[in-house]
């Protein structure tokens, strides 16, 4: 999952970014508006986390102006004040959920999840296709039951496929969301992950569909 963090302090910038991090997600952080705005309008994200109070742009024009682009990724506004009024405004302008400071990072991440479970259509930690069980919060993985011993990049890609259902993603695709860049990473690289989670979990789980890219199968 990619995670975007717009927060011009840069102390709560980094453990927000670590924090993050630390829970699965593949982060970018910036720290203006105009940078935000640039990020959230050519690349894709799973999930936003947005201060209002930035320089060069403030955080509600940002969202303003990402939705008015048809840009729909969920967004968590933060903001120093608990002013009633600023969250009202933050909600109108398109966010999804409003946290003010200071908050522990734990809610935070627990939040962004939320809002990405909800943003794929689930309303669970647990995520379940066929024989394979994730625990998105815990990222751990079953196959009938019988944990496996994954590394966090094969959880992540794992987790990215299991929200994609039904649709083959292109390697460049897992790419952008395992690394956060989609150029400079070998299709060989995806290749690799995918061979390892086959020898772990047998090689019916994760189908490829030639010209268009992997999926999990129902099946198993």
């Amino acid at each position: 999952m990619r995670c975007l963090v717009v927060e011009d302090d840069p102390d709560i910038r980094t453990d927000l970014v670590r924090a993050l991090q630390a829970a699965g997600f593949v982060v970018d952080g910036v720290e203006d508006g105009e940078a935000a705005w640039y990020q959230g309008d050519v690349e894709d994200y799973d999930a936003v986390v947005l201060d209002l109070g930035l320089p060069r742009l403030d955080g509600l024009s940002v969202l303003r102006r990402w939705r008015a682009a048809r840009r729909a990724f969920p967004v968590i506004v933060l903001s120093a004040r608990s002013d009633w009024t600023e969250k009202v405004e933050g909600i109108e302008s398109g966010a999804d959920d409003y946290l003010s400071k200071p908050f522990q990072m734990g809610e935070l991440v627990a939040r962004v999840r939320g809002l990405v479970r909800r943003g794929a259509g689930r309303v669970s930690k647990i995520v379940e296709v066929g024989r394979l069980r994730l625990d998105t919060m815990r990222m751990t993985a079953e196959l009938d039951g019988v944990p496996a011993r994954i590394s966090p990049l094969e959880f992540r890609l794992l987790d990215y496929l299991a929200h994609q259902p039904g649709r083959p993603v292109p390697a460049g695709e897992l790419a952008e969301h395992l690394y956060g860049v989609a150029d400079g990473v070998e299709a060989n690289a995806i290749e690799a992950i995918v061979a390892r989670l086959r020898r772990k979990f047998g090689a019916g789980l994760i189908a490829t569909r030639r010209g268009f890219g992997y999926l999990l199968e129902a099946g198993g």
